[in-house]
């Protein structure tokens, strides 16, 4: 079946933290993890019957939903999930926080690999924890892991919990099966616990398959637990929907209890129904977005290496979101991404709001028709050229 990638679907007046006024409708917005593709059909016409109900009180979490949750992850990812151990809540983010607040007191540490997805900090800073840096090292083109200094992170007694992002975001890696034994085995062996943020799961490209931290070993299963939700990748963050998956009963009981503390116990019935579509009929969908971005990556590097020589492209293994190297540039993030606002009314993340390490850098998301991205490439270019001139 053929889907329609190409399209541009306007987004005045449906996001309103996107195109706010009449003066920013020149805007190009390539920062925030959505994408400028309407969903898959599947889901647009179950959305579209509940629609028809026409009753939109409180709803109850059905069991096909854990059904398809529980297919979903053992048919495409290799992982017996028991429904018992699915917690749904509104968003990873509150996931995160709650869970933070579930397994740690205020003074306790939590490693963070970075640069790292930015809500990491403020969900740790806002549970009273604190940060410790596990910085990825940036060599020859390409991130991995610092599993010295890991090692070394993990052995403090304060660190109580690792957050794993997996795929990682924003640097695109997709962690290998042996990276992340390496990362259970450290913790195992100094009681850390793994929270895994694998939001951007669906989202990896040919030669860098997904691994659930917590398939890998029984023992890994229940000293971690995994958070997961259909936003990312078949674009329903609008919706509101996540799961935690806890095989721990106790762990699970704390969460569960932090949930309600943190009142988002409460999901939107259209973020249920769009997820029992995803994962019941959004597959071939979803395998051909891949394809489309696959090729908005290799489009990209196309033009940098034409244009753009300058600023490394780092690999995309996974997510939509493309890392880039502008420190030939000596001005720093935030000032290049001032600039393409200003300048070219385009923008993107700077990569100071990733923490440690993520100066020089700036994210651009490309999950958009090809024809915004060779605009928004277009813009960026005549910032960056005419910053060498």
């Amino acid at each position: 079946m053929n889907y329609d990638f190409d399209t541009i679907v306007p987004r005045r007046g449906t996001n309103s933290y996107k195109w706010d006024t009449p003066e920013e409708e020149n805007v190009l917005p390539m920062w925030v993890a959505d994408m400028d593709f309407r969903t898959a059909p599947a889901i647009i016409d179950a959305l579209q019957k509940r629609v028809d109900h026409g009753i939109f009180g409180y709803t109850k979490v059905p069991e096909t939903y854990y059904d398809a949750v529980v297919r979903w992850f053992e048919s495409r990812h290799r992982w017996r999930i028991d429904p018992r151990w699915i917690i749904y809540t509104s968003g990873v983010v509150p996931a995160l926080s709650a869970i933070i607040k579930a397994l740690t007191v205020p003074g306790d540490k939590v490693i963070v690999q970075t640069p790292a997805y930015n809500c990491f900090y403020s969900s740790i800073r806002n549970d009273g924890c604190e940060l410790s840096a596990n910085n990825l090292v940036y060599r020859d083109g390409r991130y991995s892991i610092d599993f010295d200094d890991l090692e070394a992170k993990a052995a403090d007694p304060k660190a109580k919990i690792l957050l794993l992002c997996n795929p990682h975001n924003p640097v695109g890696r997709v962690w290998t099966p042996e990276e992340l034994r390496h990362i259970g085995d450290i913790c195992l062996r100094n009681g850390v616990f793994v929270v895994a943020d694998e939001i951007h799961c669906e989202l990896t490209y040919e030669g860098h398959d997904y691994t659930p931290f917590a398939s890998l070993s029984e023992h890994f299963q229940q000293n971690s637990v995994t958070c997961v939700s259909p936003s990312k990748a078949f674009n329903l963050a609008g919706l509101q929907i996540a799961n935690i998956i806890a095989a721990d009963e106790e762990v699970r009981r704390r969460i569960d209890r932090a949930i309600n503390i943190n009142e988002v116990c409460d999901v939107n019935p259209f973020g249920v129904i769009a997820t029992i579509a995803a994962y019941n009929e959004g597959e071939t969908w979803l395998d051909a977005l891949r394809k489309y971005l696959r090729g908005n990556y290799e489009y990209l590097c196309r033009f940098f290496a034409k244009r753009l020589p300058q600023y490394p492209v780092l690999p995309l293994e996974g997510t939509y979101l493309v890392w880039i190297d502008c420190r030939a540039l000596g001005i720093g993030s935030d000032a290049t991404t001032l600039r393409l606002q200003e300048e070219q009314k385009l923008m993107i993340n700077s990569g100071t709001m990733y923490g440690p390490g993520g100066e020089g850098f700036i994210r651009l998301n490309i999950a958009c028709p090809r024809a915004l991205l060779a605009d928004g490439l277009e813009r960026m270019a005549r910032v960056l050229e005419q910053n060498e001139e």
